[in-house]
């Protein structure tokens, strides 16, 4: 780190005492329960039963998850066209789209982290509905459960088409776009390329100071294969799930896991990732200052992954941005915090003081 960051390090740290909310702890959040408590979704068989209503398109394994807010989502999961530029044809991209469209605040489009999909917002998409917000879970492209038997290119310049056609045929408002971890490096590098479609940014547990994925993308092909299939495998998932969570129970971790990979499982998976590598990943840390929309960071108090003080760096290097904390949980607080990140979320929206 240069001289010049760490004094704007030391300057910048006390904003984030100042400015952070520590919103009351969610002690009986919705996603915070033992596997053993789950009760089937409305209308939907236990594990054990015969499963209707899930989409044709997702992996049967769906049938095994007892996340019941889980099982409720992908239900709503549908495909919808998106124009490919590159082959002049259609992706039937998967995305959960709101219930209804309000025109009082700006619609809210959320992101997923790394190799996820839109099932990460299975807690706290259904109570940013209930704060009257239009709400778009969308499936970044390469990950999620769009149809991709053609084997399109999934890079991160194909991702940032793919997100802006998407906006162009289905969005059509300047919108909230909520990106957590490595989804805030898509949010950013998306806002750059296309300013008039963000009206505000919202980057939770920000994963942007990666600069690429540096030798992976020049790794021989049947190696970088390799290294894929390592990467769904559930001994890995589980691992990953311990970082990402602050106090979850080991049946509730193997039951997210499951969630976490469900889209590992369909056929285009493996090309997709190794697209992906070999773009080089996304690098966006000379975007982050020439962002200059109105930012809220949400970052966790116990996050393993991401340190705080990269939150603190990039609160200091965003013109136009607040800081908020979130307590009592880990990297993916969407899910262990659905509440509070809800009411921050909401209240950017609407352009309300949070507080």
């Amino acid at each position: 780190m240069t001289m010049a960051a760490m004094m704007s390090m030391r300057v910048c740290s006390p904003v984030l005492v100042r400015g952070a909310i520590k919103a009351t702890p969610e002690r009986n959040d919705p996603c915070r329960f033992q596997t053993s408590s789950y009760l089937p979704a409305p209308g939907v068989a236990g594990s054990g039963g015969n499963v209707r209503g899930f989409p044709s398109f997702l992996p049967k394994e769906i049938e095994d998850i007892k996340d019941p807010f889980a099982r409720r989502l992908a239900r709503r999961i549908e495909r919808v066209p998106v124009e490919n530029e590159s082959s002049g044809g259609f992706i039937m991209s998967s995305c959960v789209r709101p219930s209804a469209v309000q025109s009082s605040c700006p619609p809210v489009v959320l992101l997923h982290c790394f190799d996820s999909s839109c099932l990460e917002w299975r807690c706290a998409y259904p109570l940013l509905e209930e704060a009257d917000l239009e709400v778009w879970a969308v499936d970044v492209l390469g990950w999620g459960f769009s149809d991709l038997e053609m084997r399109p290119s999934c890079g991160v310049s194909a991702k940032r088409n793919h997100l802006y056609q998407f906006w162009k045929s289905h969005v059509r408002r300047p919108m909230v776009l909520v990106g957590p971890s490595l989804g805030a490096s898509t949010a950013i590098d998306f806002t750059i390329n296309h300013p008039e479609a963000v009206a505000k940014l919202v980057l939770i547990n920000a994963s942007v100071y990666t600069e690429g994925l540096g030798n992976l993308a020049t790794l021989p092909e049947a190696m970088a294969y390799a290294g894929v299939s390592i990467l769904k495998s559930l001994p890995l998932r589980l691992y990953a799930n311990m970082m990402a969570f602050h106090e979850i129970s080991v049946s509730t971790r193997y039951d997210w896991t499951n969630v976490g990979r469900l889209h590992c499982l369909l056929p285009w998976w493996k090309e997709s990732m190794v697209s992906f590598m070999k773009s080089g990943g996304y690098n966006v840390v000379d975007q982050i200052t020439q962002v200059k929309h109105d930012v809220l960071i949400v970052y966790a108090e116990h996050d393993k992954i991401v340190p705080k003080k990269l939150q603190v760096r990039l609160h200091c290097e965003l013109p136009k941005a607040i800081i908020r904390q979130v307590p009592d949980c880990g990297h993916l607080l969407h899910v262990e915090k659905p509440r509070a990140v809800t009411k921050l979320i909401a209240g950017f929206a609407s352009g309300a003081c949070i507080s």
